[in-house]
């Protein structure tokens, strides 16, 4: 399981015109699961999430999780996560997990989330959405449950 972690001061998701899912400070996650992820990787990017300290503290220091400033989080599938460019010129996503089991990891992780405290929203599953967000920093934090990188 991968994420794109951006840390945010606000985000929304729209789709068809329509704002379906918005949030004030917080953590935009560009989520992709993989044919071999199980919940053990579910687990550990949850926790990774919440608890990576990459928030400022009153000194200006990142050294705040999420957990700790009250923020919150705003997920979105990315099966694109798992583009694997090396060989050719158009990704190849044979690594990415098919769309009913993306599905049920990708909610299961919104869920997680929430069991943590953290106040979590989503995308549209397989919809073609607009992603906005004001990038906080800019800090981008990337995560592989593999711990790939």
């Amino acid at each position: 399981m991968r994420a794109v972690l951006q840390r945010v001061k606000q985000a929304s998701v729209t789709v068809d015109d329509k704002v379906v899912a918005e949030i004030s400070q917080g953590l935009l996650i560009l989520l992709g699961v993989a044919k071999e992820d199980t919940s053990k990787d579910i687990d550990y990017l949850a926790n990774k999430v919440a608890n990576l300290r990459i928030f400022q503290d009153d000194l200006g220091k990142m050294n705040l999780s999420l957990l700790e400033i009250g923020g919150e989080a705003l997920v979105v599938s990315q099966f694109t996560l798992y583009g694997d460019c090396r060989k050719g010129r158009r990704p190849s996503f044979t690594a990415a997990a098919q769309p009913e089991k993306a599905d049920e990891m990708y909610q299961e992780f919104i869920a997680a989330l929430g069991r943590m405290g953290i106040k979590v929203k989503g995308g549209i599953f397989r919809a073609y959405m607009d992603v906005e967000l004001v990038n906080d920093g800019p800090v981008t934090i990337l995560l592989d449950s593999r711990k790939l990188f």
